[in-house]
């Protein structure tokens, strides 16, 4: 039946009635999906959006800073550098350097090992512990000819290549090499050179590194290579300690250090205990009492000292540096390597972590708050051998320090072996594995 044209109006009124409708509640819906997906505008009185990651992940600084506040500088282990200053003889040298040291160590091969620049130690190696040999010449000069450079048949360009910078080899100061008149390749000269290239790396990071500890080794002359014709060490007397002592404090301030008055001052103060020995405040752990070793709040960009040498060995250094009534190291820089019970022991040195019951000696000194060293290999033989078994015993133990002359991939591809010494990740530092808390972060602990 035909619509009349009443009819056809009413229906298209009502058509164009239901059309706006609809229109309109697209429209709102529109605008109220805009306002969700527009992005929201700063106001400093308001919340952080809920989308927003700070707010509920917390940034590795700030973790950081967290875990710094109970974490213990011994609460951590680090790849560390025997002789880190080495350069081995050169090919010229090489032909004399037996006979050379044919009194002193037949077996020269040992010494055939050379390191890279302290700063691409810490940079590209992520080495975090050094040691260095040093010999006293207070009068500057005794170290500036040696005698196997004498001997040696070294062409004009190898005389330049391998030349010691004499006008600091003359000066007065503390110089860095390994054995005098044989075995004197080196990075750095001196001590106040070496220290000095430390501090600028730890400036470059705005001192946010992991605490690094420093090896001392004090060295006489070798009696066979006196013989042949070499110089005649200075001894180390009270005098020269104080000098060591002294050359270290003109690179690094006193903020910059970690001292034994530091550790025992500290607990002594907490306890009220002016009597405490320096091993007693290492030995006090809990924070409460204020003893233990400093955490990484107090400790981040700062370097310490310990000494390499031997407390029994024939040549001593420990006694002189502790004498005048400075048995627990009162005003001193360095920790001397000790033994428990005595009142300066705070760091010990074991350095086989293999043979015996040495690495339950050294898990258990390492929980009792002692720091210790360790060393992961003998130069090459392990290498040589292809043996692990030194390395995985001495991150296994717990030591602070695991030295190594292989801290780099590739170095010891010259004896055709890929052995190297890291940590997992190629970490700078990592959690002790037998004394950190629990819920100790390997991935926070060291962020440059």
């Amino acid at each position: 039946m035909a619509m009349t044209l009443r009819e056809i109006v009413l229906c298209a009124m009502l058509i164009f009635v239901i059309g706006v409708s609809v229109l309109n509640q697209t429209l709102s819906s529109t605008s109220s999906i805009s306002q969700i997906l527009q992005p929201a505008q700063h106001n400093p009185q308001s919340s952080i959006p809920l989308s927003s990651p700070s707010s509920t992940t917390p940034s590795s600084s700030t973790l950081q800073k967290s875990q710094d506040k109970t974490l213990r500088l011994n609460h951590l282990q680090v790849i560390g550098t025997h002789n880190s200053y080495h350069r081995e003889v050169s090919l010229p040298e090489r032909v004399i350097f037996p006979s050379l040291m044919a009194n002193v160590d037949p077996d020269v091969e040992n010494y055939y090992y050379s390191h890279a620049s302290v700063t691409d130690q810490l940079e590209h190696q992520r080495v975090r512990s050094f040691e260095f040999d040093i010999y006293v010449d207070t009068k500057g000069g005794l170290y500036s000819d040696p005698l196997i450079r004498q001997r040696a048949n070294m062409s004009e360009t190898d005389k330049l290549h391998y030349a010691l910078p004499q006008a600091v080899m003359k000066e007065p100061g503390v110089k860095v090499l390994h054995i005098a008149d044989a075995d004197v390749g080196t990075i750095c000269h001196t001590l106040v050179e070496c220290l000095g290239q430390v501090k600028a790396w730890s400036k470059s990071k705005n001192k946010q590194h992991v605490p690094i500890p420093i090896l001392l080794e004090f060295k006489m002359t070798e009696a066979g290579i006196e013989q042949a014709g070499g110089v005649r060490a200075e001894k180390w007397t009270v005098e020269a300690l104080d000098r060591v002592d002294a050359e270290i404090r003109s690179v690094f301030a006193d903020d910059e250090l970690i001292t034994p008055d530091d550790i025992r001052k500290r607990a002594q103060d907490a306890t009220g205990r002016k009597d405490l020995t320096l091993e007693e405040a290492v030995l006090l752990a809990s924070t409460r009492d204020g003893g233990g070793w400093p955490t990484l709040s107090a400790s981040r960009g700062k370097v310490f000292f310990v000494m390499d040498n031997e407390p029994t060995h024939p040549i001593q250094i420990r006694e002189p540096y502790r004498s005048g009534g400075r048995e627990n190291l009162e005003g001193r820089v360095i920790f001397t390597n000790s033994v428990p019970g005595e009142p300066d022991a705070a760091f010990i040195k074991r350095n086989d972590p293999l043979t015996g019951e040495n690495m339950r000696q050294i898990r258990e000194l390492v929980a009792m708050g002692y720091f210790i060293r360790t060393r992961a290999d003998e130069p090459i033989q392990v290498l040589l051998r292809n043996e692990t078994g030194m390395r995985d015993a001495a991150l296994a133990s717990g030591a602070h320090i695991v030295s190594t002359d292989w801290p780099g991939v590739g170095m010891g591809a010259r004896y055709n072996s890929d052995y190297v010494v890291m940590l997992p990740g190629a970490r700078a530092a990592r959690c002790n594995p037998v004394n950190a808390p629990a819920d100790c972060d390997d991935d926070i602990l060291e962020d440059l």
